[in-house]
């Protein structure tokens, strides 16, 4: 069997979790909290960032910070998953859709100012697969109309825009350490933010509403409920594991890049020929070989080769059912013009295994059998 996804282990997670533990610090903010926020900091010119218990908690604390009021509306792509919109929709947001582009499956940024209206408070644009959306595009609407701008850099940890890191060019980056991404801590994410006053107020919601962190820091003699929040902070343990990740993170996406390249060369025949569309990479995108995937021709084709690589012990999934059409989305959404692309292109998409530690035996056996049923 060939699966889907395997969490990242590069073998020192144990003992980092071990000294965690003989540290007799394995709550929030520990020696390996520390690490794990320098190491996403470095990069990020001057930027500070926060652990969280997830990527949607990132999420919601950028919502937090946005001010989000009922009635406001944020926009973003339907083609994402729920955390994306909840986060704002907890606000009391209206959460406006904008379609994709076909090519990247991002937000198409040529349709974001048409959604634009008096009561819009921000734009997420979602890095789909690790590939940037055009953030340069983006900052300049959001410039012109006063709007926040929250990265859902979920999936793109090492994705670079024009040379600059993913989730450090909008007002808020949200990055996401799950098990099904490329660095991960089993549930967890944090939050990059590059304004002082941003930084004070995210450290008093991810504490409870506690000015506990500045008591810490020998700022405040005791620490008290400053306002709201919630429990965003993760365990030490959990940064423990993400530590040992990040430390390899270079060989980890040496690894995963060498796995992606292999799918395109080996799968380019079959795009040439007409039977199946790879995915694309802007000029100016470095993307993190996040995910590979291919698009079938429709649905129907979809899930017939999904059942062809299934019966074949290959696990290779579908994506996102597009939020505008769920039963949540219809009630805390609307879509602002035409569906052409997320529906349809929802459809097509195939993800193919993806993992650290992927064999090349492994890629060539899953590309033998799609080419296989093609054949």
């Amino acid at each position: 069997m060939i699966n889907f996804n395997e969490a990242p282990f590069t073998g020192r997670e144990f003992q980092y979790m071990e000294r965690a533990v003989k540290n007799k610090r394995i709550s929030g903010d520990g020696e390996y909290t520390k690490k794990c926020s320098a190491w996403l900091e470095a990069p990020a010119g001057g930027a500070k960032a926060l652990l969280t218990t997830s990527g949607t908690h990132a999420l919601e604390i950028a919502a937090f910070l946005c001010g989000i009021q009922p009635g406001d509306e944020v926009i973003m792509p339907a083609y994402t998953f729920v955390s994306t919109a909840n986060a704002f929709a907890l606000r009391g947001a209206k959460i406006v859709f904008v379609d994709i582009r076909p090519d990247t499956m991002n937000l198409d940024e040529k349709l974001i100012e048409n959604a634009v209206t008096e009561r819009t408070k921000a734009i997420v644009p979602v890095h789909y697969a690790g590939v940037s959306c055009e953030m340069d595009a983006i900052m300049d609407i959001a410039g012109r109309h006063g709007l926040k701008v929250v990265e859902d850099a979920a999936q793109a940890v090492m994705g670079t825009y024009q040379g600059r890191m993913l989730g450090s060019i909008g007002d808020y980056g949200c990055y996401s350490f799950h098990e099904t991404k490329n660095y991960s801590m089993g549930e967890g994410g944090a939050i990059l933010l590059d304004r002082e006053e941003d930084v004070h107020s995210a450290e008093i919601i991810r504490e409870k509403g506690t000015n506990r962190s500045q008591f810490f820091r020998g700022m405040v003699d005791k620490y008290s409920w400053v306002g709201l929040g919630s429990s965003y902070l993760p365990s030490d343990l959990n940064a423990a594991y993400l530590w040992a990740n990040l430390e390899e993170a270079d060989r980890i996406l040496n690894q995963r890049m060498s796995s992606w390249n292999l799918y395109y060369e080996r799968l380019h025949g079959l795009e040439e020929k007409g039977k199946i569309s790879l995915p694309v990479i802007p000029e100016g995108c470095g993307h993190n070989a996040h995910m590979f995937y291919i698009k079938a021709r429709d649905l129907k084709e979809r899930t017939r080769l999904l059942d062809w690589l299934r019966r074949r012990e290959i696990l290779a999934v579908f994506h996102y059912v597009p939020l505008h059409t769920a039963l949540a989305g219809r009630r805390h959404g609307l879509f602002c013009g035409e569906d052409v692309y997320t529906t349809a292109e929802s459809e097509r998409l195939l993800r193919l295994p993806m993992y650290y530690g992927l064999g090349k035996e492994e890629i060539n056996r899953v590309c033998q059998a799609v080419e296989a049923f093609y054949t």
